[in-house]
Order: C-alpha cells, then structure tokens, then sequence
C-alpha cells in the first residue's frame, strides 16, 4: 500500500465514522458492487469455442444417421392411452 492510498483509506475511515448504521449498509452494498464489478474486470475472458480446438464440439451433431433422441418421450414416460 502506498501513502497515497493510506490517506485515502484514512480520510474514509473518518468520513465513515459520522454516518448513522444504515447509512453504512448503504456503503457496504456499495463496496460489495464494486468488488464485483473489479473481479468481473480481471477475470480471464472464457474460452473460444472452436471445435477445432476441442474435440468434444467436432464430435457434437457428428452423428449423421438419425435423432438419437427418437421415441425418448415413449422411453421416458411409456405409450400414450
């Protein structure tokens, strides 16, 4: 930490300790979207999704003769009356 944020942090303190409870909730709240809002910042950006880099997604819909998913609703919840 350097001087310039511990006065900061010190001028917050102070300027925090004359605000009534829920006042300080309202602050906290705050605080919390903005911790939020800074990891969502430097979180790593998701994965790309090139089936040529993963083989699960050049295998999906590889399947070419018919729906796998064909007569499912029978298999599940048997013939209709």
């Amino acid at each position: 930490m350097n001087i310039a944020n511990s006065t900061v942090q010190e001028r917050l303190i102070e300027e925090l300790a004359k605000l009534s409870e829920n006042r300080l909730q309202e602050v906290l709240d705050f605080v919390g979207y903005l911790l939020k809002e800074q990891k969502e910042q430097t979180a790593e950006p998701e994965q790309d999704l090139a089936p040529a880099k993963d083989p699960l997604l050049k295998f999906i819909a590889g399947v070419s003769h018919g729906s796998l998913a064909k007569g499912i609703d029978r298999e599940l919840y048997g013939e209709e009356r």
